[in-house]
């Protein structure tokens, strides 16, 4: 895509192109860090068992609250690459950097994983009600 403040790249905006760039990093994320991965593991799961249930508030709670904290686990690896690549050494204002990075993202972890527990308790007694009849 074209820079509009360098004016290098290519011309012209290609959303298949911006679809094939947005899941390259996503596969790179969830290959090269953990915390993605199993977030994404353990949200499908829960995602298909709300859709088999058809309890379409827990899955567009657990839709919106894993992507928000899948956007934050994003960003907080793409603000530590950027530091790291501008500055190899100790330095303690990359280290304050890092540290809110973090704090967004443990934030946003102790939200998904409130409506991860929430709504797993609610699915398993959706589950042993419907079983029980």
């Amino acid at each position: 895509m074209r820079n509009k403040f360098l004016g290098t790249g290519e011309t012209g905006y290609h959303p298949l192109r911006k679809i094939k760039i947005i899941l390259a990093g996503l596969r790179f994320a969830i290959l090269n860090e953990f915390s993605v991965a199993y977030k994404m593991a353990l949200s499908a799961i829960i995602l298909v068992l709300a859709l088999v249930f058809q309890q379409w508030v827990d899955f567009e709670m657990i839709l919106l609250a894993t992507g928000l904290v899948l956007m934050a686990e994003l960003f907080n690896s793409a603000i530590e690459a950027i530091c790291d690549f501008l500055e190899t050494r100790e330095n303690e204002k990359i280290r304050a950097i890092k540290d809110m990075a973090a704090a967004a993202v443990g934030i946003s972890i102790v939200v998904w994983f409130a409506v991860v527990i929430f709504d797993v308790v609610r699915l398993v007694s959706v589950i042993s009600e419907r079983l029980s009849r």
